[in-house]
């Protein structure tokens, strides 16, 4: 099962579209996890419509029409992989420990917020992955999103994909 993570789209305020080569894994990908920060409903029908599945939830820059539509935390089950998705999960220090105790049940959560790619693994194994943005990404050198595979309960083949400048 492949899947595409992004988060932090922030369409139509920090880019008028998603790039293409994120557009082209969606295409491509069974099972798109978005963790939130939309900003506008038009880019949630657009992946809906091009999304084999949408695993979503709405962050603290959407609107009512986006909380009306997506969960706060969405869980879901993968092909045996137990999933969570949030957008926030609080400071950096300390985020390991809290989001282990607050999602016991999981084996990945996925965030945004910080437009900061991140991987790690909690004690107790909770991974945790942030794709960073793929059209803000503020002090990072890159903008991006990530890729990965999830077979029999296991995550694996995770990458993160480094976007090119975007042309004025």
């Amino acid at each position: 099962m492949r899947l595409v993570i992004t988060a932090d789209t922030h369409v139509p305020k920090r880019a008028h579209d998603l790039p293409a080569p994120l557009w082209e894994a969606i295409d491509a990908a069974d099972v798109v996890i978005h963790a939130g920060d939309w900003v506008a409903e038009p880019l949630l029908d657009a992946i809906e419509a091009r999304a084999r599945r949408l695993v979503g939830v709405y962050g603290n820059n959407d609107g009512p029409g986006l909380r009306a539509r997506l969960p706060e935390v969405a869980r879901v089950e993968l092909d045996g992989l137990r999933l969570a998705v949030v957008h926030e999960t609080g400071a950096r220090t300390g985020r390991e420990q809290r989001c282990a105790a607050r999602f016991p049940d999981r084996d990945l959560l996925v965030f945004g917020h910080s437009h900061i790619p991140w991987d790690t693994v909690a004690p107790g194994g909770l991974r945790l992955l942030n794709p960073g943005s793929p059209t803000d990404r503020r002090r990072q050198p890159y903008a991006t999103f990530l890729t990965a595979e999830v077979a029999g309960g296991r995550l694996d083949r995770v990458r993160l994909h480094r976007l090119p400048p975007r042309r004025p």
